[in-house]
Parts: structure tokens; sequence; C-alpha cells
């Protein structure tokens, strides 16, 4: 996490953090929509820990090396909205990586095609 105290985790330490449950629906463009059991880090912990404003934006950066979803914004009502994970299990498995091992932005009432998968970094803005 980039921020005024950047910090660095594993995926094992990242599991061995309070992990959160939510129920939130996965929206896709194409028009269909499926809820699901998301489990993970809450966004707004990683924020805190990572020193950040309570207005900041956040910038969510996938390990994708190319393709016109691989960076995301989200604006400071969403990263903190206590609903939002970085997930890191579906339905109670481990994220597969068509659904963004190791871990994946899930938050509410954003497009799926902004629900970054395989996440790599994330950055605090101001």
């Amino acid at each position: 996490m980039d921020g005024p105290r950047p910090y660095t985790l594993t995926l094992a330490e990242l599991r061995g953090l309070t992990q959160r449950e939510v129920e939130l629906p996965i929206a896709c463009v194409e028009g269909w929509s499926k809820s699901a059991h998301w489990t993970g880090v809450r966004m707004t912990d990683l924020l805190d820990r990572a020193g950040a404003p309570p207005h900041a934006r956040l910038r969510v950066v996938s390990l994708q090396l190319r393709g016109g979803y691989r960076v995301s914004e989200m604006s400071h009502g969403q990263a903190r909205d206590p609903l939002t994970l970085l997930a890191l299990r579906l339905n109670g498995e481990e994220l597969t990586p068509d659904h963004g091992y190791p871990a994946r932005l899930i938050a509410p009432n954003r497009p799926g095609v902004l629900q970054t998968k395989w996440v790599g970094r994330l950055e605090v803005l101001s």
C-alpha cells in the first residue's frame, strides 16, 4: 500500500489480518448480476494502516500487464464503505485465477469491470 505510511503485505500476512464477510453481487455490464459471499480485509482497515486521510481516494492496480481495466480508482466514500473488501475468498473458497487470485476488489455499487482482479498494489490519492 502506497500512502503516508507505506507498507507491504504478503498473501500470508493478508490472510492473518481480520477477515470480514460480505454478500455483494457482481454486476456485469453485459446485463447479468449474481450475488456472492466474499471474505477479505476491509479496505478501510488497510487505508487506516497506511495513514490515509479520511477523504483520500484510492487507486487499485492489477498485476495484469495491460488492459483497460488493470487500474481503477475509488472515491473516498467507496473506499471507506465498510462493505468494500480486498477479497481473498469467494463463497468460502480461495479465489481462483478466473475470479482474481490472489486478491480482488469487491465493493458495493460498482460494475464488475471495475472490481479489479489480481490486485498487486493499492495507492492512496490525495
